[in-house]
């Protein structure tokens, strides 16, 4: 019986992740995000040129403006 309901669980818990239902855990944060997102924000307020802005983009292995493979809207294409 307890089998049982480990086997439950964790096909509840297998099928809850393949769903996308259950996200990353809340120390799993990606600093690499949050390093993007502040480059942005300064580039926009101009507080950096846009050479700048490429470099240190080009540092953190991102290239702005790249579809990075989320879709938006959710239109099919």
């Amino acid at each position: 019986m307890f089998c049982l309901l480990l086997i439950a669980a964790a096909l509840v818990i297998f099928f809850l992740a393949r769903n996308g239902k259950l996200g990353a855990p809340p120390w799993a944060a990606r600093p690499e995000a949050d390093a993007r997102t502040i480059l942005a924000e300064r580039f926009a307020r101009g507080d950096i040129s846009s050479d700048e802005f490429l470099e240190r983009a080009s540092v953190l292995n991102w290239n702005p403006g790249a579809d990075d493979g989320r879709r938006r809207g959710g239109a099919n294409r």
